[in-house]
């Protein structure tokens, strides 16, 4: 149960402190385009079984790989993607954080 919690807490609040933090200007935006990049999750509907609560996603599904992750700090470099990348590395933590528990 606090796992469970913790997992969508940190999918779900954190975006927005991390928008309020380093883009008051603009940090509801910020914090809905954080929280729209959960559709990286959409990688887990080729997944069988679709859900696994056991499973950790960085480097099973396609979108949670190493490479899909370089492609995300790529992303950091530019200005026009910057917060959809913050959003889907934090995500990728997340994940990972799942992974170690």
């Amino acid at each position: 149960m606090l796992q469970t919690v913790l997992h969508y807490s940190l999918h779900f609040l954190v975006p927005g402190l991390i928008a309020y933090v380093f883009f008051r200007k603009e940090w509801k935006k910020a914090w809905l385009i954080m929280v729209a990049t959960m559709v990286v999750d959409l990688d887990h509907l080729f997944a069988n079984p679709i859900f696994d609560p056991g499973r950790c996603s960085i480097n099973f599904h396609p979108l949670h790989t190493y490479w899909a992750m370089a492609v995300y700090v790529v992303l950091l470099f530019f200005k026009k993607t910057r917060i959809i990348a913050v959003g889907l590395l934090f995500h990728l933590l997340t994940d990972f954080i799942d992974c170690q528990w």
